[in-house]
């Protein structure tokens, strides 16, 4: 078997722009096992100013939930959720990310998902 001579650490990124979901599908390497930091952010706005406004974020990985959280929204400026992990990806095997929000009287800025190899 052919070995890839040392390769660049990976970097990858997705945004949703105007949609609520967002996707990253990281393909498989035949040659070697992959370690990323993963970073899901969500920035969301509350210009209404409404006392009652929430932020949801959902996160997917290879498929099944890995992370979920509802949290009220601050009243002035912006607000985010974030969530950081590590996964560890083994040869041939392909890391599929994705992330959604849920928003009641708030507005989603940006929802965007990077994946960094270590």
């Amino acid at each position: 078997m052919a070995s890839n001579p040392s390769p660049r650490p990976e970097r990858w990124t997705a945004d949703s722009g105007h949609r609520d979901v967002v996707k990253l599908d990281i393909p498989a390497d035949a040659y070697r096992e992959r370690r990323f930091e993963v970073f899901v952010h969500l920035e969301v706005a509350n210009p209404a100013g409404r006392a009652d406004a929430t932020h949801a974020l959902r996160v997917l990985v290879d498929g099944a939930l890995e992370w979920s959280r509802t949290v009220p929204t601050h009243v002035d400026g912006t607000d985010s959720l974030d969530l950081r992990l590590t996964r560890l990806v083994p040869v041939g095997r392909p890391l599929r990310l994705a992330a959604s929000c849920e928003l009641r009287g708030s507005q989603r800025v940006r929802l965007s998902i990077s994946a960094e190899e270590d």
